[in-house]
């Protein structure tokens, strides 16, 4: 990247922004080592991120236990480049001209897979997209 562009930025969101979102947040955040400016909230905030998405990511090295569930603004809506809902449970309109993509991401629950198999499934589906954007807003 040249000094004359800008730092692509992300805002991840799901609904309590305790498991999916902070998955997404923490991936992008190892794999752009500042390169992309990460953020995540969601629509109705829980009071704590879900333990097995923080343990998910330590088997990866990442280590997020000091986020927290945040809102989403209008402020971090208005300062990213994109907008990824994780789900379909969070419901976000972004401003006009944000890219805005919904990830209908794997429920492995629905297929009778729980606990932390449950979280490693959903982590790697999240992680290969995450992947994906990546290589789009750096052109890495």
């Amino acid at each position: 990247m040249n000094p004359t562009t800008k730092t692509p930025s992300v805002l991840f969101v799901c609904s309590k922004n305790g498991g999916k979102s902070q998955l997404a947040a923490g991936l992008m955040n190892q794999l752009a080592k500042g390169t992309v400016t990460v953020h995540s909230a969601g629509t109705k905030p829980g009071k704590s991120l879900n333990p097995q998405s923080v343990d998910s990511l330590a088997e990866l090295g990442i280590d997020i236990t000091g986020e927290h569930p945040k809102p989403v603004t209008d402020e971090v809506l208005n300062a990213v480049d994109v907008v990824i809902v994780l789900g379909n449970e969070a419901k976000v309109d972004a401003p006009e001209g944000k890219r805005l993509e919904v990830w209908d991401t794997d429920e492995p629950s629905e297929r009778g897979v729980e606990g932390m198999e449950r979280m490693r499934l959903v982590r790697n589906d999240i992680k290969a997209r995450v992947r994906k954007l990546y290589a789009e807003l750096t052109g890495n």
